[in-house]
């Protein structure tokens, strides 16, 4: 029996754009998904979720992919994840890294790191439809990390404050909703994806810098022309205004957009005050912090 954990992530600076070839940063949070696994006579898959293979996709095709790579015969899975489903803080990803390292070593793969988090990509990309190799990436490896060149970056000393909007959305649906608006609209929203890719090279040297406070004012830039392609919502703009008049250095949303969550940089004497602003708002907030650690064994 052998349980491995792996972290949740957020987007500093590129959605939507990244998937245009944009460059974008993300970096692994301190909330995480923690998978058992354990020989076992048949499979067994068991979360909050409930028990049973159809519930648990991810784990599922984790489990098929590991038995083509090695003898698998029947497992016993256990998840426990802290990330919040479906907020864009990449709860699935973290599942599938945790599953697919702790099927490696229980069944003797011998996968790395690199293997672990591009069979991870194949999954989701499997399950989605269509996936971005950044959250599994940032997963596996943590801290924070420049998409697509796999840069990894210096670790920002500030603390992170995440709203949780509690509404849903479809990253799908999300996706399409702003390929529609390019395919109308080339000439004025291409520009905007590549404004959002400047802002990820320029905060790439700010970010070595550990310049902080920069790197807030550009996020909310960022959040601005998110805003402008549609993605951004109501719940989203309210937290992350009360961040910002909580005294957050910056604040947008992450992932998709249409909900989900927002995150805010924060010195560390305003956290209490930021968080309580986003409860104010209506979101659930979670207190963070950028992680360098990525998926391990616990």
């Amino acid at each position: 029996m052998v349980t491995y954990s792996a972290p949740g992530k957020i987007f500093l600076f590129g959605e939507h754009a990244v998937v245009y070839g944009e460059p974008a940063i993300a970096c692994a949070i301190d909330l995480r998904a923690s998978v058992t696994a354990q020989k076992h006579s048949e499979v067994v898959i068991t979360s909050k979720l409930g028990k049973g293979e159809g519930k648990h996709q991810y784990v599922s095709k984790a489990i098929k992919k590991m038995r083509e790579l090695t003898e698998l015969g029947g497992v016993r899975i256990v998840i426990d994840s802290k990330i919040p489903v479906g907020g864009g803080l990449g709860s699935s990803a973290a599942v599938t890294i945790a599953t697919l390292a702790a099927l490696n070593e229980e069944f003797g793969a011998g996968l790395n790191k690199e293997e672990i988090a591009g069979l991870g990509y194949s999954i989701e990309k499997e399950v989605q439809g269509a996936a971005s190799p950044t959250d599994t990436y940032v997963s596996t490896m943590g801290g924070v990390v420049l998409i697509p060149a796999k840069k990894r970056l210096r670790n920002l000393d500030c603390e992170i404050v995440i709203g949780d909007t509690g509404k849903s959305s479809s990253t799908r649906g999300l996706v399409q909703q702003v390929r529609v608006l390019k395919d109308n609209h080339p000439e004025i929203i291409e520009p905007i994806f590549s404004s959002i890719g400047n802002l990820a090279k320029k905060c790439e040297v700010l970010v070595e810098k550990g310049d902080c406070n920069a790197v807030g004012e550009l996020m909310n830039v960022n959040q601005g022309l998110l805003e402008s392609l549609g993605v951004g919502c109501a719940e989203l703009s309210a937290l992350v205004y009360a961040a910002r008049g909580a005294g957050a250095i910056g604040a947008k949303l992450t992932g998709a957009g249409g909900g989900g969550c927002m995150v805010a940089l924060a010195d560390k004497m305003y956290v209490e005050g930021v968080a309580s602003a986003i409860e104010s708002a209506g979101g659930t907030p979670i207190k963070s912090k950028i992680t360098e650690t990525g998926v391990r064994r616990e």
